[in-house]
C-alpha cells in the first residue's frame, strides 16, 4: 500500500474508527472528530508529502532522516513533513499515522472515543 497514492491514503485513513475526509490546504485532509491528524499534500510545495502528528522522540529521530522535516504550518516539533523521497517503509508510515491518530484521539474527550469506537493503545 503506498499512502502517498490518494486512494491508498483515504483507505487507510477511513478505515480507522471516527474519520472523515476534508479538501482542505491544498491537501486531502483526515480528521478524527474534527481534529487533524495527517494530510496528504496535493500541491506544490510538497507535493505528494505526508504530514503527521508525532510524540517529541519520534520528531528527533524522523527529522534527521533526510527527505522529512519539520511541517510547516502546525506545532513546532510535533508534528513532520515526510516526502516520497524519504525513504520509509509502508509499515513504518502505516505505524507513525496510527500513532498520529492515537495522539490526536487521546486529546478527545472519553465520552465522544466511546461513541466513535475508538479505543486508546
Amino acid at each position: 500500500m503506498n499512502l502517498f497514492e490518494i486512494g491508498c491514503f483515504e483507505s487507510f485513513t477511513l478505515s480507522l474508527p471516527g474519520v472523515s475526509l476534508v479538501d482542505q490546504w491544498g491537501a486531502r485532509v483526515a480528521k478524527v472528530s474534527g481534529k487533524v491528524f495527517t494530510l496528504l499534500r496535493l500541491v506544490s510545495p510538497d507535493l505528494n508529502s505526508i504530514v503527521f502528528k508525532c510524540p517529541e522522540e519520534s520528531f528527533v529521530v524522523l527529522t534527521g532522516i533526510e527527505g522529512v522535516k519539520q511541517a510547516p504550518y502546525f506545532a513546532k516539533r510535533q508534528w513532520v513533513c515526510v516526502s516520497k523521497e524519504a525513504g520509509l517503509s509502508d509499515s513504518e508510515l502505516d505505524a507513525y499515522l496510527r500513532r498520529s491518530y492515537q495522539l490526536v484521539a487521546k486529546g478527545l474527550t472519553k465520552q465522544v472515543r466511546q461513541e466513535l469506537g475508538i479505543r486508546l493503545e
